[in-house]
């Protein structure tokens, strides 16, 4: 297999969400099935099939996939936001479980909170197919400014 070249991407800030899905491919959101809908500065949204190898022993997803969804989708859309200044890396995830589910498509989508200089927060909302929200969650980044 062909590995795309993502040479001329300086930032995600220069991303389409097609494009952001490719350069997932391989990785733990990959195994999600994880499908970037929405990318820019100021929202990243995504969505996936539940299937049975994201349960829980009980039978619903597991709050680590919730967790990881709202770990990445936060990070992509605080990374888009500062560009080619540098990257980010998450040092907080508080996420909250409202809803089991079982079946059907769900839908995050990351807003910011607040853009600071050293640090951001985004809210992660996930929801059904019915706009149910079942799961959401906080993500604080820590700004990594690129050395000169």
């Amino acid at each position: 297999m062909t590995q795309p070249d993502f040479s001329s991407i300086r930032s995600l800030a220069d991303v389409t969400p097609e494009l952001m899905t490719k350069f997932s491919e391989g990785t733990f959101t990959d195994l999600l099935g994880l499908k970037f809908t929405e990318l820019t500065a100021d929202s990243v949204a995504a969505e996936w099939v539940v299937t049975p190898q994201q349960f829980q022993p009980a039978g619903i997803v597991n709050g680590g996939v919730y967790c990881t969804v709202i770990e990445t989708l936060a990070s992509v859309a605080g990374s888009a936001w500062l560009g080619e200044k540098g990257n980010v890396v998450g040092v907080n995830n508080n996420t909250d479980f409202l809803r089991a589910v079982r079946e059907g498509k769900l839908r995050g989508v990351a807003t910011p909170v607040h853009r600071g200089r050293s640090q951001q927060l985004w809210l992660v909302v996930i929801t059904d197919e019915q706009d149910r929200t079942v799961a959401r969650g906080q993500v604080r980044l820590q700004n990594m400014y690129a050395q000169n």
